[in-house]
């Protein structure tokens, strides 16, 4: 046998090694949150906050983190998206090949790589700074600094893939370059825009170190921009602390709940992209 085909054996055999490394992990994990968490998922569970002992094994469910999670996901992604698409505009339209897209890249690739315990520990100093307690819009201010690189790159790239001769045609037509970036680019990108947005609200509803500090935690409802909110990763968090089986159990179905939830993101987001690629041009 020659070297070549031996090399080539030997890398297709680390190959299966890594893909069977990475399902087996996933498909454990998996495993693990719905044994130990279907068992309590009822419908109580998920449509009660939690009442007077709780952690002690009495009645009450998870309605409050999980109220929790989504307003905090989807404040943060509709701040952090406000913030984003006007920089992915400048980057690949007006500002294409100057030296600060280049500074602003670099700067979000950077980001990207932060722990998300230095966001929430740069919002909670903030916080101090201007008296705020932690509150949903504190857990909102870090998570949105969270998704913030993960908006502005994944639009980046998308922005980047539309046809130069699209935007050209749009040129030669008398349009301007807001004209080409709104009815031409964005139209274009569509698919990528969403999954850009819903990978990041994602990535935020999963979180819990950026809103350790920031957002708090409570067993009440959320009603206020300015009290405390419960998250489902903090729930599974607090509840896997307690030395009480029932409650222990009650902490892999909040886990399964926001295992659910990103998996329904992810269905989302393939379902919505399919469907606007109907209006790409190929």
């Amino acid at each position: 046998m020659r070297s070549a085909q031996i090399e080539e054996r030997l890398f297709q055999a680390l190959m299966l090694l890594s893909v069977f490394i990475v399902a087996g992990s996933l498909f454990l994990i998996l495993l693990t949150i719905i044994l130990r968490g279907l068992p309590a998922l009822t419908v109580e569970m998920i449509t009660r906050p939690p009442e007077g002992g709780y952690y002690l094994g009495k009645e009450g469910g998870i309605l409050n983190a999980i109220l929790g999670s989504l307003y905090l996901a989807s404040g943060a992604t509709l701040l952090a998206l406000l913030l984003a698409l006007p920089i992915s505009i400048y980057l690949r339209i007006y500002g294409q090949r100057s030296r600060l897209s280049e500074i602003v890249r670099l700067a979000m690739d950077v980001l990207w790589g932060i722990p998300s315990i230095v966001y929430g520990a740069i919002a909670f100093t903030f916080m101090l700074w201007v008296g705020m307690r932690a509150s949903l819009l504190g857990g909102i201010l870090a998570l949105a600094m969270l998704e913030l690189p993960i908006l502005v790159r994944g639009m980046d790239e998308t922005l980047g893939s539309v046809p130069s001769a699209l935007k050209e045609a749009s040129y030669s037509l008398g349009a301007t370059r807001l004209e080409t970036t709104l009815r031409v680019v964005l139209r274009q990108s569509g698919p990528g825009l969403v999954t850009a947005v819903l990978l990041a609200f994602g990535r935020g509803i999963g979180d819990a170190a950026s809103v350790l500090f920031t957002a708090g935690y409570t067993d009440h409802l959320p009603y206020s921009l300015l009290r405390p909110v419960a998250s489902l990763p903090l729930a599974v968090f607090f509840q896997l602390a307690t030395p009480y089986p029932a409650v222990q159990e009650r902490a892999y179905t909040s886990a399964l709940v926001l295992t659910l939830i990103v998996l329904a993101i992810s269905l989302t987001s393939r379902y919505l992209s399919k469907g606007l690629l109907k209006h790409q041009i190929r």
